[in-house]
């Protein structure tokens, strides 16, 4: 699944990709900017191909000799927040996944949550939902470990429900929902070094009361090495 992607040179293009059996890999697509090219597809982002690559002995990029599409998602592609969140979970992925570590737990996680988001609406709850299980499998997760008070019930579903499924209309979700934010905005300001280029999808939809901030005290996010 194509991650990123930029040009190389004039007729090249470099993609960062997260793949099933070598985690994230760096790839260089010779030639595709060609208008002739049949791998041009394959090296768009959040594209899910079945490639060949070929990697030198001690090579930090592969090449991409050929391949087949799998999905482009294209119902994503037709609709402007979809794609949006699409690109959110893609650089995601490119900033909390290390090189050449494959996990098939990630893979996924990234596959069907594109393809959830590709066949059913967007709600409030996507984007956090997505990290939260992502921060679970890299090990910063708080699973079983409810934080500022937020309902268990609501904490459990965020981790385990279907994307499409958290629909959160009460007054007690919202507050859930925006104490769920506030918990991943501070694990990214804390980890990456330079904020996301996507566009934001954690601001709060309502601020939290100060009474309901002071109820717990946040625990440290630590990684949990297994």
């Amino acid at each position: 699944i194509v991650l990123l992607r930029q040009n190389f040179r004039e007729r090249d293009r470099m993609i960062c990709a997260y793949t099933l059996e070598h985690g994230r890999v760096a790839l260089r697509f010779p030639g595709v900017n060609r208008s002739d090219s049949k791998l041009k597809a394959l090296s768009e982002p959040f594209a899910q191909s079945c490639a060949r690559i070929y990697i030198r002995r001690n090579a930090s990029v592969g090449c991409v000799t050929g391949g087949k599409i799998e999905t482009v998602y294209p119902e994503i592609r037709k609709d402007f927040n979809k794609t949006q969140m699409a690109a959110y979970f893609c650089e995601l992925f490119y900033r909390l996944t290390p090189d050449y570590s494959p996990n098939p737990d990630k893979f996924s996680l990234l596959e069907n949550s594109l393809s959830q988001i590709n066949c059913a609406p967007l709600n409030q709850a996507t984007a956090p939902a997505f990290l939260l299980r992502l921060m679970q499998l890299s090990g910063f997760g708080l699973y079983g470990h409810s934080v500022l008070g937020i309902d268990e019930d609501f904490w459990q579903a965020m981790h385990e429900l279907p994307l499409a499924e958290l629909n959160f209309n009460s007054e007690r979700d919202i507050l859930n929902l925006n104490k769920t934010r506030y918990v991943c905005k501070r694990f990214l300001n804390r980890y990456l070094n330079y904020p996301l280029h996507t566009v934001c999808q954690l601001e709060l939809t309502a601020p939290i009361p100060a009474q309901e901030q002071e109820k717990e005290t946040e625990p440290e996010l630590e990684p949990v090495h297994a």
